[in-house]
């Protein structure tokens, strides 16, 4: 007999294109749910993805139930992940999107709160930090229950470029990008470590500022050069928000760049922007303020300032 008290876990995801996709093959590669709804305004588009996804279900890790529904199913969902929205197009800064997708976001939002939906956002659209202070606004829920995936990829891109240049596994390297998901970005070099050994403490013969900067500059600038090549970035996005997924899911209590609220933190206030956070189940259960250098310090004001000014015309 079915046991219809069982709880699993149902992720809906809202936004059937490149990002999402990844997403959801990800999410059923990984096995991290037990239900993933797809959401488009392109119904037929959802329909079709939702078909393809499931043929490839006898071949992954666990079961999954995957369909094409609608905001309704919202209601009873773990966690809501948007990833709907205008592309960032050749040329264009992700800071350039803002009014154009704020205004798609207010609707979505509008309609997966009138579900009745009381579980956790996590935004990807871009510009990520301020859809993310745009989904908190208009859904009400708490701050620690709306994340955007901030700068969750950009530390991995940076974790992947300093693996290459040390020819080291970046699994073991440790290092983070805070502020804008965009060109107000910083590294926090006074932070970053190879395994066991700070970047600052390693001799010059194995690396110099000039190094260092060029690895950051590749790695702020990665998403315009894939951009250029083939038109927009989806896998590595796709694979950094199953990541967050699976922190929140399994209540992991891992830390991880996300877009959060400040309310105080860094010394400011009233801001979504990338800093390193707690993630489980509730959401975000604290931000971690890391005790930044004096230049790091000017370049993360500079970022919220950024953030605050494009922010004005639409919030």
């Amino acid at each position: 007999m079915e046991n219809r008290n069982k709880k699993v876990n149902r992720v809906v995801l809202i936004g059937t294109g490149a990002v999402g996709c990844s997403y959801a093959y990800s999410m059923i590669n990984q096995g991290v749910a037990e239900e993933l709804v797809l959401i488009d305004v392109n119904e037929a588009k959802s329909e079709g993805e939702a078909m393809d996804l499931n043929h490839g279900i006898p071949f992954a890790p666990s079961p999954i139930n995957v369909w094409s529904g609608s905001y309704q199913d919202c209601e009873t969902a773990d966690l809501v992940v948007i990833t709907a929205g205008l592309a960032q197009k050749p040329g264009e800064t992700r800071l350039q999107l803002v009014e154009k997708n704020t205004k798609i976001f207010k609707e979505i939002v509008k309609n997966i709160m009138a579900s009745g939906f009381d579980g956790i956002f996590l935004v990807a659209t871009n510009p990520v930090d301020i859809l993310t202070y745009v989904t908190w606004k208009e859904s009400g829920l708490p701050k620690e229950r709306v994340i955007g995936s901030g700068t969750v990829l950009d530390s991995a891109r940076l974790r992947f470029a300093l693996g290459q240049h040390f020819n080291m596994d970046t699994r073991n390297v440790h290092a983070y990008i805070i502020g804008e998901h965009g060109d107000t970005e910083l590294p926090v070099w006074s932070r970053a470590s190879v395994g066991v050994e700070r970047l600052e403490e390693l001799p010059a013969e194995k690396l110099n500022k000039e190094c260092l900067e060029n690895i950051f500059v590749n790695v702020r600038d990665a998403a315009y050069h894939i951009i250029e090549r083939k038109g927009a970035t989806y896998y590595g996005i796709g694979m950094s928000l199953v990541r967050i997924t699976k922190a929140i899911l399994n209540n992991e209590n891992c830390i991880l760049t996300v877009s959060s609220y400040l309310d105080g933190q860094y010394g400011q206030q009233d801001v979504f922007i990338g800093v390193p956070a707690v993630i489980n189940r509730g959401g975000i259960r604290e931000v971690i303020e890391i005790d930044l250098n004096e230049k790091e310090k000017q370049q993360f004001n500079h970022s919220v300032t950024v953030l605050k000014e494009t922010m004005k015309p639409v919030i």
